[in-house]
């Protein structure tokens, strides 16, 4: 009899398409078009990096009650009910004249980042035993990278072909790329193992008492004991110093390029597409280091590449330099979020584990919220983007330190 493909398989695909059109098209795809926006609309940097900060208020306003809704709802039905969010206001931001509308819709597409990601993100910890987690996870985060890859090709060619209007059209295709990819991931993603009469992957019936369950730490329906756990505020905070720093890079990667340093906007999408193309595994590999070697330990290793991305990028302004931060940044860009999600897993269970990536992004969301308009208002003030990349370094070393004293879970609360 051949032994059949176990559905955690599918699931853990399903959410490599909801990151690829949640954040790599959703957000990531912002960084490329931005330079477009700006002569389109005529903003500033201020105005643009607000823009990035009302997408991010609204990924920080679902991303923790979007976990929450997960382990009430199911993630299936969440996951594409945001999805389509996404695609509807993505598609409506490529008929933005004005600030406001352009904010308005920025911020419900947050709003739907915020509700797929978050859920797509905790699907390793419910279909797969916690010695594969950080692996699954690292699947899924991939799809980030492969967003990237792709509107890193697709977004320059569509703006090269509609000259001043590329911009628009652009978030007219991302969008309906984004309601396509809803609809398969209705069809094909289920909640929990126990849907399918399966356990988690790799977990045998008598492992199961060797991971804090949601039945021993906290009851599916008490959600207020997330909120107790001391680890999980630790966690947050690690998570906090990712939220700030990363942000600043990417929103500005291409504006520094195309703007400061008189690069073509090929250039910057062909280096974009670089770091999404690198990216696209370093989920499974850190994942998978943070298996071996703890989360602590893993997360602190990421960040220290992740601070000498971000300082290559500010003082060695030649391509040599700007390859070297991008492939830094590539091999390292989603390795917090993979080990984050994988932890809080690891503090509150697979059935819980939406609710607990949901409670530490709060901490992520207001990092990345503040990141934008910091490091557009640096750039305002001098006339450089130097500063703002040298900032996110430091913020980047401060999230090693902090990594190095995250406690492992134990069984009992």
């Amino acid at each position: 009899m051949e032994k059949k493909i176990h559905y955690g398989w599918i699931v853990i695909f399903m959410g490599l398409f909801t990151t690829v059109a949640a954040h790599g098209f959703g957000r990531m795809a912002y960084t490329i078009l931005l330079p477009a926006m700006k002569d389109g609309l005529s903003f500033d940097y201020t105005q643009l990096g607000l823009l990035g900060t009302g997408n991010f208020i609204g990924y920080l306003t679902m991303a923790i009650i979007g976990g929450f809704l997960a382990a009430k709802f199911g993630t299936r039905a969440v996951i594409t009910f945001a999805l389509i969010l996404m695609g509807v206001t993505m598609i409506l931001t490529g008929l933005a004249k004005s600030f406001g509308f352009a904010f308005a819709m920025r911020l419900l597409t947050g709003l739907g980042n915020g509700a797929a990601y978050v859920p797509a993100m905790a699907l390793g910890s419910a279909w797969f035993a916690v010695n594969r987690r950080g692996f699954a996870t690292g699947i899924v985060s991939g799809g980030i990278g492969l967003g990237i890859f792709i509107s890193g090709i697709i977004v320059p060619f569509i703006l090269s072909a509609f000259e001043t209007d590329g911009w628009r059209y652009s978030w007219y295709i991302l969008g309906t790329i984004v309601l396509l990819v809803a609809v398969i991931v209705f069809i094909f993603l289920r909640n929990q193992p126990a849907d399918k009469g399966l356990l988690p992957l790799g977990q045998k019936v008598k492992e199961e008492s060797k991971e804090p369950s949601s039945e021993s730490k906290v009851s599916s329906l008490d959600w207020g004991k997330v909120y107790k756990m001391k680890a999980l505020w630790y966690l947050g905070v690690v998570y906090f110093f990712y939220g700030l720093s990363y942000i600043i890079y990417i929103v500005f990667f291409a504006a520094y390029l195309v703007k400061e340093m008189g690069y073509s906007e090929a250039y910057a999408g062909g280096l974009w597409a670089t770091v999404g193309g690198l990216s696209i595994f370093c989920g499974v590999l850190w994942g998978s280091i943070s298996d071996r070697i703890g989360r602590g330990k893993g997360a602190a290793l990421a960040y220290f590449v992740l601070g000498l991305s971000y300082i290559v990028y500010a003082l060695f302004k030649f391509e040599a330099g700007f390859y070297l931060s991008a492939i830094l940044f590539g091999m390292t860009a989603w390795s917090i979020p993979t080990i984050m999600a994988a932890a809080a897993g690891d503090f509150v269970g697979p059935r819980l584990a939406p609710a607990g990536l949901g409670f530490i992004t709060l901490f992520f969301g207001i990092g990345q919220s503040i990141g934008p308009a910091l490091g557009g208002y640096l750039a305002d003030v001098s006339n450089s983007f130097m500063l703002p990349f040298l900032v996110a370094g430091g913020i980047s070393l401060m999230g090693m330190i902090f990594s190095l004293f995250l406690k492992k879970p134990t069984k009992e609360l």
